[in-house]
């Protein structure tokens, strides 16, 4: 059997398009490669290195409530960092971005650098040890 294959897309569900899109194009430096109404839901999306990243608005919410990791399904979305000085370079952008984050935190098996979205979604920079 062939290797695992990676992650090719991740999908995230927002309540407002018009307030996400432009936190996430800040956050990723970059306009998204596609934009369109898909007719269940509205999508755009970024190349992020080789992982499309796309966040989706549904007419008919299930729920309006922020996200909470708590419940069953995704507990977060981590970004790669080469090493601990690329996460602080990070770190920085986020500070200028006016984004609320935790600060680094270093642990034995990495370094992360936790932050959330407008929606409350969990995203991280992350580095490995060294």
């Amino acid at each position: 059997m062939a290797e695992f294959p990676a992650i090719t897309h991740v999908a995230l569900t927002v309540s407002d398009l018009d307030r996400s899109v432009p936190w996430y194009g800040a956050l990723f430096g970059t306009e998204p490669v596609l934009n369109e109404d898909t007719g269940p839901f509205r999508h755009v999306v970024w190349i992020v290195g080789q992982t499309l990243v796309g966040l989706h608005k549904f007419p008919d919410l299930a729920s309006n409530e922020p996200f909470n990791e708590r419940r069953i399904g995704l507990d977060h979305l981590a970004f790669a960092c080469a090493n601990r000085s690329e996460l602080a370079e990070w770190e920085a952008h986020l500070d200028e971005l006016g984004v609320t984050h935790d600060g680094i935190v270093d642990a034995h098996y990495g370094s992360g650098l936790s932050f959330r979205d407008p929606d409350n979604i969990a995203l991280e920079f992350f580095a490995p040890p060294g």
